[in-house]
């Protein structure tokens, strides 16, 4: 299975030079923890929530920050044909939770922690119903 499987397609990302305040509003209006940083089609960063959280308070007036001012440049990213358990081994050796999907360099989605998780509980519900179906009831 590949992260293409489980990636959001519908990436919200920004321009280097777009304010933080923006950046912040959109992050709370969409309910997502970051946003891909592009120029053209190609990702060239990454802001966190925690990147926009503690990056603010560099600054005398937070509200001239920009994104570049506190993203992560050269994000690490994964090809769209990466499989999950290459996803996972990259964003563990990386340190992050979220990683840029690419096809020949141009964004194509995102491979999150979080996407994993919800993939992983999906199954265990599945066996769970299989293994209650055919098992004794409890009685307890």
């Amino acid at each position: 299975m590949t992260v293409q499987y489980i990636a959001r397609t519908d990436v919200i990302t920004v321009s280097p030079d777009a304010g933080i305040e923006e950046v912040a509003t959109t992050m709370r209006d969409k309910h997502i923890g970051s946003v891909v940083v592009t120029e053209g089609d190609q990702p060239v960063g990454i802001v966190t929530d925690r990147d926009v959280g503690v990056g603010i308070w560099e600054f005398d007036d937070p509200r001239a920050a920009t994104v570049a001012d506190v993203m992560t440049d050269d994000p690490v990213t994964v090809e769209s044909d990466a499989t999950i358990y290459e996803g996972l081994q990259t964003a563990r050796e990386a340190g992050v939770r979220r990683i840029p999907i690419t096809e020949d360099g141009e964004l194509v989605g995102i491979f999150t922690i979080d996407d994993v998780l919800v993939l992983i509980g999906g199954e265990l519900g599945l066996i769970s119903e299989v293994i209650q179906s055919h098992s004794p009831p409890y009685e307890g």
